[in-house]
């Protein structure tokens, strides 16, 4: 482990690797087991993707939310674990790990930050990430400004001519969700068939007939415009070169997905992602769990709620680290006046 602690490090049963949604309700089944949980994320504030790619963004499988916005169901459980006072460290990422004698985990942040944990629970989505840029000259000098990898607020696209690359549902979602908003939406997507849900690429479809939207097949070969202000984009197509009016890009080509220090912890790994038991969500480390998109076990969806259950099971064979002595005895929210009592219901 480099580096040397000045002040002694922070003791917790859980480290939590990753404050997105699933993190998150790890806290809560965590603690309603009684293990207290210190929560480290490279992001500036909880909620992972959600809050940082698509805050605004509707997610419709989230159970007994027939709609839920990305940040709304952050909040939501940032609510739901409050009775059990998470400690956060954002702004942090986990730089080394090491293993004591006695089974326990000495982790460090490159803040300087140390914890000793008894268990290490890995729920960073996937990883590190960033999103992939088009290969299209000069478009650096128009980021941050006009051309931009994310909506963090709808009305930032108020009134604008927006052009939305892709054909995924990132680029579909949104050219659907902001359609209201701007002044025009085009789509510009390399060919006319689409991996966005079907049901949304068939509204995309019906605004275009209806002269609401426009869609473009082609790839944008070259922007216009002066000091980061874009004016027009070019599109090359099968016909040749079109140059379409716009103030406002969203390229969606997906992310790049790094495990950073991660990979280094000694985990079996497989294509970046790390195998787990689906008994426990265990990895190849005793001790050191994964969660989220980050694990892969057959039959693995990468759903928020696939997460819930992960951290649910997880949590059961995690007391079994911090307390081997104790008697499990599983218990429902609904009917045990011990659970209600943590929760402040009861």
């Amino acid at each position: 482990m480099s580096g040397t602690a000045i002040n002694p490090p922070i003791e917790t049963d859980i480290l939590i690797v990753g404050a997105g949604p699933v993190g998150l309700f790890a806290v809560f089944e965590l603690g309603l087991m009684d293990m207290r949980a210190h929560l480290v994320d490279i992001l500036d504030k909880p909620g992972g993707q959600c809050a940082e790619l698509y805050p605004e963004k509707p997610i419709y499988d989230i159970p007994a939310y027939p709609v839920i916005s990305a940040q709304g169901l952050v909040d939501q459980l940032m609510a739901q674990i409050a009775p059990f006072d998470p400690q956060f460290h954002f702004g942090q990422m986990v730089t080394a790990l090491t293993r004591r004698e006695d089974g326990a985990f000495l982790v460090e942040t490159d803040a300087g930050t140390h914890f000793l944990a008894k268990v290490v629970v890995i729920a960073a989505g996937g990883g590190s990430f960033q999103p992939k840029r088009p290969h299209i000259p000069t478009i650096e000098d128009y980021e941050g400004t006009s051309v931009f990898y994310s909506v963090r607020r709808m009305d930032d696209f108020a009134g604008e001519r927006l052009v939305i690359v892709g054909g995924g549902d990132s680029a579909i979602d949104w050219a659907l969700n902001l359609q209201p908003v701007a002044e025009r939406v085009t789509i510009v997507h390399r060919r006319d068939q689409f991996r966005a849900a079907p049901d949304s690429v068939n509204k995309m479809r019906a605004l275009v007939a209806d002269g609401a939207m426009d869609f473009l097949i082609g790839q944008v070969s070259a922007i216009g415009g002066a000091d980061g202000a874009l004016q027009t984009l070019t599109v090359a197509t099968g016909d040749g070169e079109v140059t379409i009016p716009a103030t406002r890009v969203l390229p969606f080509f997906g992310l790049t997905m790094k495990l950073g220090p991660i990979a280094d912890w000694g985990l079996n790994l497989e294509e970046n992602l790390i195998p787990v038991s689906t008994e426990t969500f265990q990895t190849s480390e005793p001790g050191i769990f994964a969660i989220g998109d980050i694990n892969t076990y057959p039959g693995k969806l990468k759903l928020i709620l696939s997460g819930f259950h992960e951290a649910a099971l997880m949590a059961q064979a995690a007391k079994r680290i911090v307390s081997p002595e104790e008697r499990i005895v599983f218990q429902y929210t609904t009917s045990s006046t011990k659970l209600q009592k943590k929760l402040g219901v009861a």
